[in-house]
């Protein structure tokens, strides 16, 4: 496996050594190892990871050393991408469009678990044909509230509709499952025993016997504040499979929870003006989520590595691009100290950075520094 040298001790001494005029993600593979072995310890299941989150081969190659042994992959490039580390390691496909080409492709490559919510896609993966008792999933959908965006709007069949798709399922000699995603960075460990006494529910009035369970991810990041400790979500998810007559295998697949936390990400202040202030990158980059997710707690780094003053001015922050859209929502309480050339240091940017940036206007380049710690 491919391992990062250690390049510095913090982001902060990096930034001062190098003092580099591209954006940088910091990247500390221990606080990656951390997190999933709290996943290990405390999910009483199998942990995958959704390949979306960050499809770094670092990041991946880091997961699989600690012990992952199955992905969730959302095309044939993801199937690639984990096949170039590991010949060994399961993929659930469990984006539930699919083309009869990427079906094909994806079956060499050896998925051993797909999603379904509609009957018109299962009919693709049964006319394949799949090998007899591939396993299928079954995805839910339910009005839950607690996240900080719901997939349900886009994903997921109801009540009725699962029923209907696991006799369906059960019939073609497939091997029926469920699975759901509660929304990304879901705060209410609520959502997920909901989904699951849920699904017992549709198991027993389709009267099939779920092989396994997938509860997707949506577990939360700290997003700048404290971590926030899982072991109130598995005790949800584990308690409300007491609902099932024959409790079935558990599966979980975050992205978000385990990669967000093992990065930081520094943009370089290229501008200030009264009331505002203009940064080397902006949401065509590695900022992209902030208009959605808000804008994370971050500290203002001076060229030296120390830390800018605690009193504050609000600004409106622009990123580099011609686009006036090209904004963090709000206005930004920033240091009054401020100075061009500071950096933005902005924590838990491990997730949907590296996969989403773009270069518009010849932006978007950045790169990645391997740190002792964040």
């Amino acid at each position: 496996m491919m391992h990062q040298p250690i390049t510095a001790t913090d982001p902060r001494a990096w930034l001062a050594a190098n003092r580099p005029a591209l954006p940088v993600l910091f990247f500390a593979p221990d606080a990656l190892r951390s997190r999933l072995d709290e996943f290990h310890r405390g999910f009483a299941g199998l942990v995958t990871f959704a390949v979306k989150a960050n499809p770094s081969p670092e990041v991946l190659a880091t997961l699989i050393d600690g012990g992952i042994r199955g992905f969730d992959v959302a095309s044939p490039a993801e199937m690639r991408l984990v096949r170039g580390l590991s010949g060994e390691v399961a993929m659930h496909y469990n984006n539930p469009v699919r083309s009869p080409d990427e079906i094909a492709e994806s079956i060499t490559h050896g998925v051993t678990s797909w999603s379904v919510d509609d009957a018109g896609e299962l009919a693709k993966l049964i006319a394949a044909p799949l090998p007899a008792g591939t396993e299928i999933a079954v995805r839910l959908r339910l009005p839950v509230a607690g996240a900080a965006y719901d997939f349900g709007s886009k994903f997921g069949a109801t009540p009725d509709e699962a029923v209907a798709l696991l006799r369906q399922v059960a019939r073609a000699g497939l091997t029926p499952a469920m699975t759901f995603h509660v929304g990304t960075q879901c705060t209410d460990p609520a959502a997920w025993g909901e989904y699951v006494t849920a699904c017992a529910a549709i198991a027993r009035e389709a009267g099939v016997t779920l092989a396994r369970l997938n509860v997707g991810g949506g577990f939360p990041s700290a997003r700048g504040g404290d971590a926030p400790a899982l072991a109130p979500f598995f005790a949800a998810i584990t308690g409300a499979m007491a609902a099932f007559d024959t409790p079935p295998a558990l599966v979980c697949e975050p992205g978000r929870a385990l990669v967000a936390d093992a990065f930081a990400y520094a943009v370089r202040v290229k501008s200030l003006r009264s009331g505002r202030a203009y940064l080397e990158d902006g949401i065509y980059g590695g900022l992209s989520e902030f208009p959605t997710m808000g804008t994370p707690r971050f500290v203002a780094v001076a060229p030296d590595g120390t830390l800018r003053g605690a009193a504050v001015e609000p600004r409106v922050v622009f990123g580099p691009t011609c686009d006036s859209l090209d904004r963090l929502p709000g206005e930004i309480a920033l240091p009054e100290g401020l100075a061009e050339g500071d950096h933005l240091l902005f924590p838990s940017t491990g997730a949907y950075l590296a996969g989403v940036s773009t270069s518009f206007n010849g932006y978007g380049d950045w790169q990645q520094v391997t740190v002792a710690r964040l």
